[in-house]
């Protein structure tokens, strides 16, 4: 008990970046919330606004400098991200060094993505409801197809050749597979699917096959499963309650996740992490910068307010996430959410309308 007391007691900062587009909306609106819950609760947290995004780097030709990036690295203890993208950048540069400078110098190994049905409206699937679709994706965040090595040979001409490397190491793929189990066995869940195309990548995904078969060897109460990429996504489909927590390389990760969100009422309600567990962690919605709603008070603040409560429980408030998730749930069941969803609310109404259900 006085552990636990501990750390509701200590102060924990979190750094805020709503980004672009929609990105300063939704954050606004979760920061309602997660205000809201720690007052509730008792949860003692700092919020830092930072101005980083478009914005400020067509302003000042900063991305993230090394003392900011210091900055969340030492001082801070979640960094709560709205969202990146803006047409007056084009080649993304901003977005590049910002979050995904974040994801792999932080070394923020897992992204956790929660496929979680809260209204049995919500899911495209029929016959499905909310017991069946409540299942975590854990896609490994630092490695795979996205790390950019590869290029280009006579480029532009008729005989260019483009190459992509998919880089794997055992230690990469060994900590986020025994994150999976690690999670299964914290959070009351019995069984870890590993999903992969090893019948093809023989290399790269034998690897994840015998890194699999040794960590899950170590789990014996938990069920290992594996399953190659394309039957998971046909499976999502037709059996989701077969699955509690999917471990998978970044790009399959990057992808079924998305199926998994569509199947759970879409990009809107879609929450993630990015952890690297003990260290500063970074949390942010899946929906994008969305321009072409900026300012109109219209976008949706769910994913981000659900985004919240993955950020509480990362920072030690397990009660305080789940009384988000209740008050989201509520929410939608009696309309007071946004047009997207048949409400008639406004980005900030429906933050404050969660808030009031706490």
């Amino acid at each position: 008990m006085s552990a636990h007391h501990e750390e509701q007691s200590r102060l924990q900062r979190v750094a805020v970046i709503g980004g672009d587009g929609i990105g300063p909306e939704v954050a606004r609106a979760g920061v309602t919330v997660v205000k809201a819950t720690a007052y509730r609760f008792g949860i003692q947290l700092e919020f830092e606004e930072l101005p980083l995004g478009a914005d400020h780097y067509l302003e000042t030709g900063e991305t993230l400098t090394d003392e900011m990036f210091a900055h969340l690295r030492d001082d801070c203890d979640a960094v709560y991200f709205g969202a990146m993208g803006d047409a007056r950048v084009p080649d993304m540069r901003h977005a590049r060094d910002i979050l995904l400078g974040l994801r792999f110098r932080l070394d923020l190994y897992i992204n956790l993505r929660p496929v979680q049905l809260l209204h049995p409206d919500l899911t495209p699937i029929k016959g499905k409801g909310m017991s069946d679709l409540d299942l975590v994706i854990m896609r490994e965040n630092t490695e795979g197809l996205y790390v950019g090595m590869g290029g280009n040979f006579k480029k532009g001409s008729p005989d260019e050749v483009a190459i992509n490397e998919m880089l794997n190491t055992r230690k990469g793929v060994e900590r986020v597979i025994r994150a999976a189990f690690e999670w299964a066995t914290e959070n009351g869940k019995r069984r870890v699917c590993m999903s992969d195309k090893a019948n093809v990548l023989q290399f790269a995904h034998g690897l994840w096959q015998r890194v699999f078969k040794e960590v899950s060897a170590e789990y014996p109460q938990i069920e290992a499963r594996h399953l190659y990429a394309d039957v998971l996504a046909m499976e999502l489909v037709r059996a989701p309650e077969d699955f509690d927590v999917i471990v998978t390389s970044n790009m399959f990760g990057d992808i079924l996740s998305d199926l998994g969100a569509q199947l759970v009422g879409g990009l809107g309600l879609a929450a993630s992490a990015n952890l690297n567990p003990g260290r500063v962690s970074l949390f942010e919605p899946v929906h994008g910068s969305a321009p072409n709603l900026a300012g109109q008070d219209k976008a949706n603040p769910l994913a981000m307010i659900l985004t919240g409560a993955l950020m509480l429980n990362a920072l030690g408030h397990p009660e305080a996430g789940r009384a988000i998730e209740r008050a989201v749930a509520e929410c939608i069941a009696s309309k007071e959410v946004t047009e997207d969803l048949g409400g008639a609310l406004g980005t900030q109404a429906c933050a404050e309308a969660v808030a009031r259900r706490l």
